[in-house]
């Protein structure tokens, strides 16, 4: 089984995609055209820049084998590979949600 990768966002965007079934993104994401994702080893450092300080977030795990070809890795953070997903993200492919605070 391939690790998770993890997508960080707002307990209340979460809730919102469970009702429909799909998360679509969070505003950064749709702005950017894709769902950003981190791998375990950068979900720290994806905490710190891009969420210090606010609460009631989620980690919502992913198998990644499990989002077919619209998931990509693309070269950002100082050229470290992070997981994009192209597409929406049904939510029955969700592993694991933690509440983070």
């Amino acid at each position: 089984m391939a690790a998770f990768i993890y997508k960080i966002c707002t307990r209340a965007e979460w809730e919102a995609a469970v009702s429909q079934g799909v998360f679509r993104g969070s505003a950064v994401d749709l702005r950017d055209g894709f769902i950003h994702f981190s791998q375990e080893h950068q979900v720290a450092e994806t905490l710190r820049k891009h969420f210090s300080g606010k609460r009631g977030l989620v980690r919502v795990g992913v198998d990644p084998d499990a989002l077919g070809p619209d998931l990509r890795y693309d070269a950002s953070r100082g050229g470290e590979l992070f997981p994009h997903l192209y597409g929406a993200l049904d939510v029955s492919l969700v592993s694991e949600v933690i509440l983070l605070d």
